[in-house]
């Protein structure tokens, strides 16, 4: 299938595509004229892609689990890897969570001192 009708079929923008297959999340072969042409396969894969960024995952995460995007992660378990990736960025995601409640309360401390809450 051509690239705009793998993009009509899942729901994303062409630039999506060319910009997943620039990440190497997705390939495609060329015809004789040049014209990108999908595999049927490509439709499952774009969107475990889509899912993948949708939780909150970047490129570089979603290539690490590159063999995991040809199964139906929405529907069946899922690959071992990608349950550790989802894990670690649980771990990440608590420690940023962590920081910024410190920075928060440093900000409120310095605000109730700015005021000049003597209660703190």
């Amino acid at each position: 299938m051509r690239i705009g009708e793998l993009a009509e079929a899942v729901g994303v923008s062409i630039r999506a595509l060319r910009y997943y297959e620039q990440r190497g999340l997705l390939r495609a072969r060329r015809q004789h004229n040049g014209y990108r042409d999908y595999a049927e396969s490509e439709v499952l894969r774009v969107r475990n892609i889509r899912l993948m960024i949708q939780a909150g995952l970047d490129t570089d995460s979603i290539r690490e689990i590159e063999a995991c995007l040809d199964q139906d992660l929405e529907h069946t378990p899922a690959c071992t890897e990608a349950i550790a990736l989802f894990e670690h960025r649980i771990e990440v995601v608590e420690s940023q969570l962590a920081a910024l409640r410190d920075v928060h309360g440093r900000l409120a401390e310095r605000l109730r001192r700015l005021r000049g809450d003597q209660a703190s």
